[in-house]
């Protein structure tokens, strides 16, 4: 099975898409919705209203790559449409999220910093 690294560039696009879309659509949202170039070196992942489908984009050095996975019974986890047009997450994340995990509710513990450890 093919899922992205866990260090990989992930934006999601929190409008629900219409998956007729191809490449020439997904792209033309990368770049007039999200204002980002669909060149990046990133994976711009798309939900459909009924969140059974997700479709991803990515460049890959001489061509665009759309990957496709429909759910048969169950939804993803996607959020309500909110103030911004994408969320930018990792790969992890989004493996999290393809697994049926709610990755909207999950908070990691914090972050400690040290300085010294003595």
């Amino acid at each position: 099975m093919l899922r992205p690294r866990q260090s990989a560039q992930v934006y999601l696009y929190m409008a629900p898409v219409d998956m007729r879309k191809s490449i020439d659509g997904l792209a033309a949202l990368v770049e007039q919705e999200m204002e980002l170039s669909p060149a990046l070196e990133a994976l711009f992942v798309f939900c459909n209203r009924g969140q059974d489908k997700i479709k991803m984009l990515y460049w890959e050095r001489n061509g665009f790559v759309v990957w496709y996975k429909r759910l048969e019974k169950q939804r993803f986890r996607w959020p309500r449409e909110g103030d911004f047009t994408y969320h930018k997450r990792s790969g992890r994340e989004l493996n999290q999220l393809l697994d049926g995990l709610n990755i909207w509710s999950q908070k990691p513990h914090q972050s400690i910093q040290f300085d010294s450890v003595t």
